[in-house]
């Protein structure tokens, strides 16, 4: 039987979803490269939640498989060199990825796999992953010496802790600002583009957190409250926040500025698991 009413209204419906799907901007994408945690307070599944919370397609690359939670690192297994690559390979074939980021990669393979396989030109964000917040290794000590060789010099940004800018720099011990500035600036030697010195494990900050940024001739101050309590998972969520921002057409200082407000909120919104810790949340839509 014909109902005429039915058809027209097909076709509208139609018509309608045309033009709703030519009104929808294109979602810019940015991946990372990184460990997974089981746990969703860092790594992979941290990231992952960080791009959706910024409004940016996320896609990612497994280096490592570990067995976590918010207090310890049960076990890691490191993912083959070529099982790497051929994950990039096969991501760039089908999206226009605007950032990158790298957080754990654990040996010499994955440290090539990025070097090798990342395009040049794309902004690189570097967080270079060396301990757990529960104080395991993640990375074998070939494999620091070989990102500070190869994949600093292609990084738009490197992101390290304290303890990971000593490695990074053969400065220390790191005790004040004016020691991020002169580990920072070693680390720019290298050849990166900006280095963010994270200042979360500064004894002298009361209250504060104090972030430095510095390029090739500026530098910036980036402070943020530091809460009572430490979160599983802040440096990565910070990280990939910068990825995302840099995906979205912001500077360097501007993403970065940017970030550290939204990692203040996810640590603030922070998830309490059943042994009292604190993981960070950047699903907590204060984006």
């Amino acid at each position: 039987m014909f109902f005429p009413a039915a058809v027209a209204m097909k076709r509208f419906m139609l018509k309608a979803l045309s033009i709703l799907a030519m009104e929808i901007p294109a979602v810019p994408c940015a991946c990372t490269i990184a460990g997974s945690d089981p746990s969703g307070g860092a790594g992979i599944q941290s990231d992952l939640k960080t791009f959706s919370a910024l409004g940016v397609w996320g896609l990612s690359v497994i280096t490592a498989v570990t067995s976590q939670n918010a207090k310890t690192v049960r076990g890691t297994w490191n993912v083959p060199e070529e099982a790497i690559r051929l994950q990039l390979v096969t991501l760039l074939e089908d999206f226009d990825i605007r950032a990158f980021k790298t957080g754990m990669l654990p040996d010499l393979g994955a440290v090539a796999a990025v070097v090798w396989t990342v395009p040049k030109g794309i902004p690189l964000v570097v967080d270079p992953v060396m301990v757990s917040s529960s104080g395991r290794p993640l990375m074998d000590t070939d494999a620091v010496s070989e990102l500070v060789e190869t994949l600093v010099p292609r990084a738009t940004l490197v992101t390290p802790n304290l303890p990971e800018a000593e490695v990074l720099s053969g400065y220390g011990p790191i005790r004040s600002v004016d020691d991020m500035r002169a580990a920072g600036r070693c680390i720019l030697e290298s050849g990166a583009s900006f280095v963010l010195v994270k200042g979360g494990h500064l004894p002298e900050a009361k209250g504060v957190v104090p972030d430095l940024l510095i390029g090739h001739g500026h530098e910036w101050l980036l402070s943020g409250e530091r809460l009572p309590f430490e979160a599983h998972g802040t440096g990565c969520c910070l990280s990939s926040a910068i990825a995302a921002y840099l995906a979205l057409g912001n500077d360097v200082p501007a993403a970065c500025a940017a970030a550290k407000e939204f990692i203040g909120h996810a640590i603030g919104a922070s998830y309490t698991t059943k042994s009292g810790c604190h993981m960070v949340n950047p699903g907590y839509g204060g984006a």
